[in-house]
């Protein structure tokens, strides 16, 4: 018997483990490969030798933010139709393959310049392909291998390494961006290959996917086309409102982004008349009228938007204000700034496996409503501490709002996938992970305008004060101090002080004594200036994100009680039963 026979004929209870850990495994990557360059950006920039400030760059920049979590939200429900027509293992062993080659090509970016932005965007994209595989069919998997009772530890695991790894991401990016800038991308590939290698040799198909496969259905093309063109005109619109337009701040009197959201949101429409329609829809919308399923994925859409808006304003706050006040140099700020948020990360391991253990025997309809509602209280928490905080109170709100994450996330996406048939898990999961995805990219244009927003009305009295003080001449301080607020925000993203290329053009620092350039340039000012305005600003993000908190755990309380899944293996077709409404 050759090993790959030895492996697929592994008895039920060895397999369901052996599943669990390799698409933990694939979880855990696709979703670190989410966040770690958002840690890292300076490191790359500098090492593509792209000032990603100048005019004409910023696209680059929203780019490389937005681009994976824009394709991975756009996807993951086509490939989990596909794993449920063709097989979900099949699906998810290709996107491990696609996912390293990436990689691979990731970390030898031959170019410089606006050409190595370039090349490293369209093979994140190309990655980003294969974390969709892997995002919209490790859960199905899991969810066959397990039986109902023992499903919330199995999802707790896998859920945390998922989640986990949006805030690994942070730690790790900052370490590699340390070393150099391609480990940002080489550190995916020896774990790549030894999860393709793993995968292809040890999971099988199981159960209803075969049926599926040999039967009638068929893929929906038309509905993929209309989902994945509403869904990134949407989301690209909203991304492009944070860019100036004209003399706006802001882009959301641009023609094109009114255009991106109007005629996304009249597509998606479309979409979900078209797939009410048909025989073999590409997203059975009946699925939503699944109590548990339907409030499950708005709660969990709410929190992916808080949590992906807490990411980054506090990657603005340690590395564009904290860690430069407390004399960190700009190019060490990506790595401290992964080290002091460490305890967030932390909270949410800690809290994740636990979680799914006791709703396992307790019951789930508590633990998510709960968790929600603590990282609400946390977000509150974030607005009563000053800027220039004391590290240990920053990081027991931290640990407190990794705790809450951890007690939703696992309890809620094993309630999720235990309310549709086993036929439907596939695509149950894809459109999971869509409401998740489509949450994170949409943070970056809801967090990033609302900071905006709070920066307009301050900031430009904090700049001219600045600069005037230090024999700026008031012409030019004035013009400078009405620039739109998003270079000064993107420079703080970054841990980049932008006065010397604010001030370059003018003539002025040839002609300011050496003591006040020295100032203006030098490590504190721009920190300084900004805390104020920042202040300003994260009292409407976190208020904001505390709302949309609250507001997910009381639709994660409406989804009604737990459903109980008939059945104790993957392979037995579970029973329907209805139990506060809903159905497995």
């Amino acid at each position: 018997m050759s090993p790959t026979t030895r492996i697929h004929a592994l008895h039920p209870e060895r397999y369901k483990w052996v599943a669990l850990s390799n698409t933990t495994l694939g979880a855990l990557m696709a979703s670190i490969n989410g966040s770690i360059v958002m840690i890292a950006m300076p490191a790359i920039f500098n090492g593509i030798r792209l000032d990603p400030l100048q005019a004409g760059n910023v696209s680059y920049l929203l780019w490389m933010l937005m681009g994976y979590l824009l394709v991975t939200a756009v996807l993951v429900t086509t490939f989990g139709r596909l794993g449920d027509l063709y097989g979900r293992v099949r699906v998810y062993n290709l996107g491990f393959l696609v996912f390293t080659l990436a990689a691979i090509a990731l970390s030898v970016d031959p170019y410089v310049g606006g050409a190595g932005a370039v090349w490293l965007i369209l093979w994140r994209l190309v990655q980003a392909v294969g974390g969709s595989m892997i995002f919209a069919n490790s859960t199905a998997i899991i969810t066959d291998a397990f039986p109902a009772g023992k499903r919330g530890t199995a999802m707790g695991i896998n859920q945390v390494a998922g989640l986990a790894g949006t805030f690994v991401g942070l730690v790790l990016g900052g370490l590699m961006a340390a070393l150099h800038w391609r480990w940002v991308f080489l550190v995916s590939v020896p774990v790549g290959i030894i999860g393709t290698v793993w995968a292809y040799l040890s999971l099988r198909e199981t159960g209803e996917r075969a049926r599926l496969a040999a039967g009638k259905e068929s893929l929906d093309a038309i509905g993929n086309l209309l989902f994945a063109g509403g869904l990134t005109a949407l989301l690209i619109g909203i991304t492009y409102g944070i860019q100036p337009y004209g003399d706006r701040m802001d882009g959301w009197g641009n023609p094109w982004v009114i255009a991106g959201i109007v005629g996304g949101l009249a597509i998606l429409v479309a979409f979900v008349w078209y797939e009410s329609r048909i025989p073999n829809p590409m997203v059975d919308v009946r699925l939503f009228r699944i109590r548990v399923f339907a409030f499950g994925n708005l709660s969990a859409f709410l929190s992916a938007v808080a949590r992906g808006g807490l990411q980054f304003m506090l990657i603005i706050w340690l590395q564009g204000i904290w860690l430069p006040l407390h004399g960190y140099a700009y190019e060490d700020t990506p790595l401290w700034a992964g080290i002091y948020m460490l305890p967030l990360t932390v909270g949410f391991i800690i809290a994740g496996p636990l979680s799914g253990m006791i709703s396992d025997r307790l019951g789930s309809r508590i633990f998510a409503p709960l968790g929600l509602t603590l990282v609400g209280v946390t977000f509150l928490g974030f607005l009563m501490i000053p800027v220039n905080f004391p590290y240990w109170l920053f990081a027991v709100v931290c640990f407190l709002n990794g705790v809450g994450s951890g007690m939703f996330a696992a309890p809620n996406r094993s309630t999720v996938m235990s309310s549709v048939r086993a036929s439907e898990r596939g695509i149950a999961s894809g459109m999971s992970s869509t409401f998740t995805n489509a949450g994170s990219s949409l943070s970056i244009g809801v967090f990033f305008s609302l900071m905006i927003a709070g920066l307009a009305g301050t900031l430009p009295t904090a700049l001219y004060a600045g600069l005037t003080a230090h024999n700026v001449p008031a012409g030019v301080a004035t013009r400078i101090a009405n620039l739109p607020p998003t270079g000064s925000l993107f420079a703080a993203f970054l841990g980049y002080n932008p006065i010397r290329s604010m001030l370059e053009p003018t003539g002025v620092l040839d002609k300011l004594p050496a003591a006040d350039v020295g100032v203006l340039t030098g490590q504190q000012f721009f920190p300084q200036l900004i805390s104020a305005p920042f202040q300003s600003g994260l009292v409407i993000v976190f208020l904001a994100a505390a709302v949309m908190s609250f507001v997910g755990a009381l639709a994660s309380l409406a989804r009604g009680k737990h459903v109980r899944v008939i059945g104790t293996a993957a392979h037995v077709e579970p029973v329907a039963v209805e139990v506060g409404g809903e159905r497995d």
